[in-house]
């Protein structure tokens, strides 16, 4: 059971080690890349459901 603890301990510094390690990016750029994200995931997401409604009524006009 020590030797479990022990592992588990270890882990965790580990770990907190490279936790330190890690650069985060500031948050005006996150904020940024965020906006561009949502954007571009609105473009997409008109420009489908448009080629949606197109597709839609180019096939009923085969019925």
């Amino acid at each position: 059971m020590a030797q479990i603890t022990d592992s588990i301990k270890t882990y965790f510094q580990g770990v907190r080690q490279e936790w330190g390690k890690i650069t985060w990016p500031e948050r005006r750029q996150v904020f940024v890349e965020t906006c561009f994200v949502v954007a571009i995931v609105f473009v997409f997401t008109v420009a489908i459901y448009l080629m949606d409604l197109i597709y839609k009524g180019l096939f009923g006009l085969i019925k």
